[in-house]
């Protein structure tokens, strides 16, 4: 007996339809994640897929192994030198990009597009890892359509049309299947921690920490993102009111200012604070990874989970890893501590050994000047910055070591960190207890949204100074120089620097979208497990349990599946042009005495027709073979042929009839 092996066919390459599309879904991909890639790998892998689609137009087939396989190793060498492994959120999507896109490299059969497109889906959907806000899951879901435009494009016959009518169909199948997409938003069970561990997509710093140098709040005040909002019970404080408390620094260095943690350590009890009123209000704080709570100047009390330190700062029981909710009370108009123990006095006034001696000479004539009057020692710094020449810029000059003596006699140009920390070096040296505090200023407050949107640019740092029967003071040196930081924020305050930032038109767009992604934080991102136990509170369910929510699940999806069964067997479908010609010749027949029988086919019918018609044999016969071409060798009939089969069933008819 003779063995014959039986080889497998090779499958077909595909056309350049469906390559090119598969291309379109992984640069999408990648441009998706550019932001959070190495501009280099970014880069690169773009060129690899450009040369990989030039590649293919001159010849279709697989890249060579002997030049996948150095690619490979170079991904992953790339992944691991960069980020230090190949596991986490950055270094994990780093590699599955690249991998997405040396896919395309071996992806010439079915086969391969398919799995190149689901891979291209998974990279797609880690995204959102990264950012899982409003904009970014648009832009995820339509990153859907070029995926799904390639799998149709692998089916046969698909027609060459257009590329907006190619994704099309995709668009469709999105939009029907946002009900069934709800229901299981609401109704699946939710974890309680993230899936696989992953962070919460707003997990990177608002820049605020507990040192502050000069120039280190420069990316800070120009970051437009939100940094907190803000809801009162009652109307909001005015524009010069809204200082928002994050951290009392004592500690100078000749360079930095530091917030002091030995301090809270020694003194446990805050500081005594006389107010005659309070505001109420409540706080929507962005993820910062930090514990300060900012508060508007000045926290009687320290809301649920967080401690009020000695200095009236807001302390959280752990880092603010997720959006944080919390509910305050504050005096507007307050005298806090009005006897200066003795320790505070020396930190107040403690300054680095030869550092800055010409601010240290100026502060010592003052001293000289106005005696023990400590306010007017306050009124001659305002006025040497409103006065002597100095400018709001966020982009000084740098300075050297001497940095508040460079300051005040030399570059007389800077932002809220160079004013308040001179201003209290000056302070000091005057012998006025004098601190730095940084936190928020300002905030845009929205009538629509009936909420205060601080942003990240509203970052400040002011001063407060210690002054006899009045206790601690806040005095903001900056004002001096710019009042319109108050009402225009630190990057707008910068004048020409960023001048498109003042546009009216550019702060109603940004602050009204803020609207929409606060709508979508709370009602999407916000809907935890919490929540989702509370869903049917209003229908008098205080707690829905898993088992309630897998009984709704069920109902709703066979009430889903129903309704789109429904629409399908009741909606209108399109006239079938051939199938109405066919049914005039059947009428036709039917009064000569030939009635089509029940489940007999058009072949059948027209053959037992011919044999009742001997005269009419050879015309039915072509209408036969016409009918059959037209329905079985094309998807949709061809125009053309079409109307002749029309034109032939019209002019049949039937003129000798043989019993």
């Amino acid at each position: 007996m003779t063995l014959w092996l039986l080889r497998k066919k090779p499958a077909l390459p595909v056309d350049n339809r469906a390559f090119d599309l598969l291309s379109l879904t992984a640069a999408l991909v990648l441009g998706l994640h550019a932001p959070h890639l190495p501009w280099w790998l970014t880069i690169a892998l773009a060129l690899t897929l450009l040369g990989r689609c030039w590649q293919r137009r001159q010849h279709v087939g697989r890249v060579p192994r002997w030049l996948k396989l150095p690619l490979l190793v170079l991904l992953t060498l790339a992944v691991v030198t960069h980020y230090g492994n190949i596991f986490g959120r950055e270094p994990g999507t780093a590699l599955a990009v690249g991998l997405l896109i040396l896919k395309l490299l071996e992806s010439e059969t079915a086969r391969d597009v398919r799995v190149g497109v689901s891979f291209a889906c998974f990279a797609l959907m880690t995204a959102l890892l990264f950012d899982q806000g409003l904009l970014a899951t648009f832009v995820v879901a339509l990153g859907l359509l070029p995926a799904l435009a390639t799998l149709r494009a692998l089916e046969p016959a698909q027609p060459q049309i257009s590329l907006p009518r190619t994704l099309l169909p995709g668009l469709t199948l999105l939009a029907t299947t946002l009900p069934l997409a709800l229901l299981v938003f609401l109704l699946v069970p939710r974890l309680n921690t993230p899936l696989w561990g992953a962070p919460s997509p707003g997990d990177a710093q608002t820049g605020l920490s507990d040192s502050m140098s000069p120039g280190n709040f420069t990316d800070l005040l120009t970051d437009d993102r939100p940094a907190l909002r803000v809801s009162f019970d009652g109307a909001p404080p005015a524009p010069d009111q809204r200082y928002f408390r994050a951290y009392v620094m004592w500690n100078y260095d000749g360079r930095s200012w530091r917030f002091i943690e030995s301090r809270h350590a020694a003194t446990q009890a805050p500081v005594p604070i006389e107010a005659s009123a309070a505001i109420s209000y409540r706080i929507n704080l962005e993820p910062t990874r930090q514990r300060v709570l900012p508060t508007l100047d000045v926290p009687l009390a320290a809301p649920e989970q967080a401690s009020l330190l000695p200095d009236r700062e807001v302390l959280a029981d752990k880092p603010v890893n997720t959006q944080l909710n919390y509910q305050l009370q504050s005096a507007l108009h307050y005298r806090l501590q009005p006897a200066l123990d003795e320790r505070s006095r020396n930190l107040g006034l403690r300054l680095p050994v030869g550092f800055n001696p010409r601010a240290l000479a100026l502060a010592g004539q003052w001293r000289q000047r106005y005696g023990s009057d400590d306010a007017a020692i306050v009124q001659a710094a305002l006025s040497l910055f409103h006065d002597g020449g100095f400018r709001y810029t966020l982009a000084p000059a740098p300075l050297g070591r001497d940095a508040v003596d460079d300051f005040l006699f030399d570059t007389h140009e800077g932002f809220c960190e160079h004013y308040s920390s001179a201003f209290t070096v000056l302070m000091r040296g005057a012998g006025i207890p004098a601190r730095v505090v940084t936190g928020y200023l300002g905030g845009y407050w929205s009538n629509l949204g009936d909420y205060l949107l601080v942003r990240n640019s509203d970052a400040h740092a002011w001063s407060e100074v210690w002054l006899a029967g009045r206790g601690w003071v806040r005095v903001d040196p900056t004002g001096a120089v710019r009042p319109g930081r108050v009402e225009l924020g630190a990057a707008a305050a910068a004048g020409d620097q960023l001048a498109w930032y003042r546009d009216d038109w550019m702060q109603g767009l940004r602050n009204h979208w803020d609207i929409v992604n606060r709508w979508w934080d709370q009602g999407v991102i916000g809907f935890s497990a919490l929540r989702q136990r509370g869903l049917l509170t209003p229908f008098g369910i205080r707690d829905t349990d898993t088992a309630t929510l897998s009984v709704l699940l069920a109902i709703g999806s066979v009430l889903f599946v129903a309704i789109g069964l429904a629409w399908a067997l009741l909606r209108r479908q399109p006239r079938d042009a051939l199938r109405g010609t066919l049914r005039e010749l059947e009428r036709k027949l039917a009064r000569k005495g030939v009635v089509r029988r029940s489940g007999e086919g058009p072949q059948h019918y027209l053959g037992r027709a011919a044999r009742a018609f001997p005269g009419h044999r050879n015309e039915l016969a072509t209408l036969m073979q016409s009918y059959l071409e037209l329905r079985y060798a094309h998807d949709d009939p061809p125009a053309e042929p079409l109307r002749v089969f029309q034109r032939a069933v019209k002019d049949f008819r039937i003129v000798n009839v043989v019993k």
